[in-house]
């Protein structure tokens, strides 16, 4: 069946279709699918929330990412040593014996393999075994097989206990010395050829010419003299650079296989890696390197039928996440601060380098420290619902991970864009009487240095004006300069006479629509201030992408996952009271309110005001 004529069902969410994976022939023909149509390509292993064993035995290259072609490479590998493939629709734990198929040789290995793991659980045919009884026979296996391995190893181990650190020092000079014995033999070939094997006058005066000589520069040089008969020094006349790496060589493996020597033959060397042949071939058959292990194999199989749906569902759509029946692999868990629980949470090695791509996403995301215990980890959180008024740097929350443990959690760093519709309608006011209390503020920290700083002269010269009023005629008293009082009074009189035009213009403005029109007119008013920042945040809301979020942290998103205002609201909870919940608002601590006559006295001052400002003008004209 190919996929033009196949019937594949899609969901929408997220603003694009997302293929539905519900049964067996649907992730069977995965393949058949047009992977424009998959919401991923590539997904890392490390820092998700999904079996990392399972994602390493899909992982086949190692290179710590599961591909599309290793995701449908793992489907064909599981459904071809099935009995029934539609065991991979029923994500069950665990396979039967009868489970597996007997008709190829791979799977009458795995039915072996199987039959003896029954027989020692005392299960029979038709019984499943289990995920975890399958890990812990590969782990028993692996187990057996490395101290096989390890036996084998010390009947062929040259130097018993001490054979491995000589292995080491002697594979560390095996290039070198075998460079140095061909160039020997070579010169020996043909006298002519010392000179030229050995380094050029032209390479030391290339080297004399460097202002610092480094030592890395000379590796490449001969290990030592090349000379017609081919005797290697083991203690003087070494190349400097390798002078350490053969001291090592010499002190652990030819005094105790040879002795102690001054000079090395080739007949000697040849020798000593004969003798360590057995060992290193030894060495590079340790089993964890063996593909063949059938336990192993079925220990694959039964993770492929428990998760491979589930991962699918996870990497072809997004189902989990859309979907809200449960948690994304990407979902690390929920954090809790300032009255919300955030859902939206993804594990994060780098803050810096993450945000970087991740500002693209237009969401606000909250980074935080979290720290269990000697265990740490970075989160980034997505506020999608509320404000970011009390969101600032040092605030602490605590997060749940997605096994219930809690964290503590502490931010440090914010990514801001707009949470609400609500926030960015109140956000010009909210700006505006900020900047007042700032100013004011301001104005009140000057005014109190001011005074400060007068205080302060006025005590130094304290003592040396007493002096001088005692010995001097009093001082005439400064004559009241009325022009200088006049021009402030006349400037207070216009600031206060233009912000009363102002305002009582606005009043009479609003007093002379009809009653039906005031309500109109403040309406307008408040959109022409608020709509802006409210069309603005409406746009970014609605542009919100979750994608770069999930690239910054190495997957390879193939769709434009939208996070709209409903679903981004139905990510982050506010704190609300529980249904049928009794409150009381007799509140002992409650600031004291004005009392009710305040207000409509306030508002009659006002309008007063205007009338007789409005009187006047009228009389006026």
């Amino acid at each position: 069946m190919n996929a033009t004529n196949r019937h594949w069902r899609f969901f929408r969410a997220g603003g694009f279709d997302q293929v539905r994976l519900d049964e067996a022939e649907d992730l069977l023909a995965i393949d058949e699918l047009d992977q424009k149509l998959w919401v991923a390509l590539s997904c890392p292993v490390k820092g998700i929330q999904f079996d990392e064993r399972t994602l390493a035995l899909v992982d086949a290259d190692a290179d710590g990412h599961v591909r599309a072609y290793e995701l449908i490479a793992a489907v064909r590998w599981a459904a071809a040593r099935l009995a029934d493939p539609q065991l991979l629709g029923l994500a069950q734990d665990g396979l039967a014996v009868d489970d597996i198929s007997h008709d190829t040789e791979a799977g009458q290995r795995l039915v072996a393999a199987a039959r003896v793991l029954a027989d020692e659980l005392g299960k029979a045919a038709n019984e499943r075994l289990s995920v975890a009884e399958v890990s812990t026979a590969q782990a028993r296996h692996a187990a057996r097989m490395l101290a096989a391995w390890e036996a084998e190893g010390k009947a062929s181990a040259p130097l018993g206990g001490d054979s491995e650190a000589a292995c080491e020092a002697l594979l560390a000079v095996t290039e070198k010395v075998d460079d140095f014995f061909l160039r020997c033999r070579l010169a020996a070939f043909d006298a002519r050829a010392s000179e030229a094997l050995d380094a050029s006058e032209d390479t030391y005066k290339a080297l004399a010419a460097d202002a610092l000589l480094q030592e890395a520069r000379l590796t490449r040089l001969p290990l030592a003299r090349i000379t017609a008969e081919g005797a290697l020094p083991l203690r003087s006349t070494l190349n400097p650079a390798w002078v350490s790496a053969m001291a090592a060589f010499r002190s652990r493996v030819v005094q105790p296989l040879v002795g102690d020597l001054e000079t090395l033959t080739e007949n000697q060397w040849r020798d000593i890696q004969d003798r360590f042949s057995g060992y290193l071939a030894w060495r590079a058959s340790r089993p964890d390197q063996k593909d063949d292990d059938a336990v192993r194999d079925l220990e694959q199989l039964v993770r492929y039928v428990r998760d491979l749906l589930k991962l699918a569902n996870n990497f072809v759509a997004f189902k989990d996440f859309y979907t809200r029946q449960g948690k994304a692999t990407f979902q690390a868990g929920t954090l809790y601060l300032d009255g919300r629980s955030c859902e939206l949470c993804v594990a994060v090695a780098d803050p810096a380098k993450h945000a970087v791509l991740a500002t693209l996403s237009r969401i606000c995301l909250v980074y935080c420290d979290c720290v269990r215990g000697s265990e740490k980890m970075t989160i980034a959180a997505a506020f999608t619902a509320g404000d970011s008024d009390q969101l600032m740097v040092g605030r602490n929350g605590v997060f749940y991970d997605r096994h219930g443990e809690d964290w503590d959690a502490t931010i440090v760093k914010i990514i801001d864009h707009p949470i609400s519709l609500r926030q960015a309608f109140w956000s010009p006011y909210k700006r505006l009487a900020r900047m007042a209390g700032e100013q004011l503020q301001k104005l009140a920290a000057s005014k109190a240095k001011e005074n400060d700083d007068r205080m302060a002269l006025a005590a130094t010269k304290g003592v040396a004006v007493a002096g001088a009023r005692t010995a001097a005629a009093p001082a005439a008293q400064q004559a009241f300069d009325v022009g200088k009082f006049a021009g402030i009074f006349a400037a207070i009189g216009l600031a206060v006479g233009a912000i009363g035009t102002a305002l009582a213009s606005v009043i009479m403005g609003v007093l002379a629509l009809k009653w039906w029109q005031i309500p109109l007119a403040l309406t307008g008013f408040m959109l022409i201030i608020s709509g802006p920042a409210v069309l603005l945040a409406w746009f970014k809301l609605r542009t919100r992408n979750l994608g770069p979020i999930l690239d910054a942290n190495g997957w390879a998103i193939n769709a434009r996952a939208c996070i709209n205002i409903p679903f981004g609201t139905s990510l982050t909870q506010i704190a609300a009271l529980p249904p049928n919940a009794e409150r009381s608002l007799n509140d002992p601590y409650a600031e004291k309110k004005p009392p009710r006559w305040f207000y409509p006295v306030l508002v009659a001052l006002v309008v007063a005001v205007g009338a007789i400002w409005w009187g006047v003008r009228v009389l006026l004209s």
